[in-house]
């Protein structure tokens, strides 16, 4: 995980940064969340692999939201305690998402190519968020 981020430079880190929260926002925006700030101190990244953003909409409302090198997704403040937290839920969530597509639609290539997508990066996620140097500083 340390490779890939160490043979970033610092600029491309933060073209990154920004192009995944530019990624967050629209993804947001397309489930009707209006993002008004970003709670910076309290989001996390990790390039070239996650980003974890505490935002705040409109209507006052705290999500979680997530994006990256896999789909991104959304949860409401109370669903994890903090990013680390929020990559376990996904990760649980994503397992359960791609057992349900593998068993609703075993005939559908494009939902069982999705399952195996889920599949990988719920793994991903939590391999992330058991790495505890990973945490030390946030």
């Amino acid at each position: 995980m340390t490779e890939q981020a160490k043979n970033m430079t610092q600029e491309q880190v933060a073209e990154w940064v920004r192009a995944q929260l530019q990624k967050s926002s629209q993804f947001l925006a397309e489930k009707g969340i209006v993002v008004e700030t970003v709670k910076m101190e309290e989001s996390r990244y990790l390039a070239p692999w996650v980003t974890i953003w505490k935002v705040k909409s409109r209507d006052g409302k705290y999500y979680w939201a997530v994006s990256g090198d896999m789909p991104s997704d959304v949860l409401p403040l109370s669903a994890a305690k903090d990013p680390r937290a929020v990559l376990r839920h996904l990760s649980l969530n994503w397992q359960m998402k791609a057992d349900d597509l593998q068993q609703s639609m075993p005939n559908d290539p494009t939902q069982q190519e999705f399952a195996k997508l889920l599949i990988t990066k719920a793994h991903l996620l939590y391999d992330i968020s058991e790495q505890d140097e990973v945490w030390k500083h946030g």
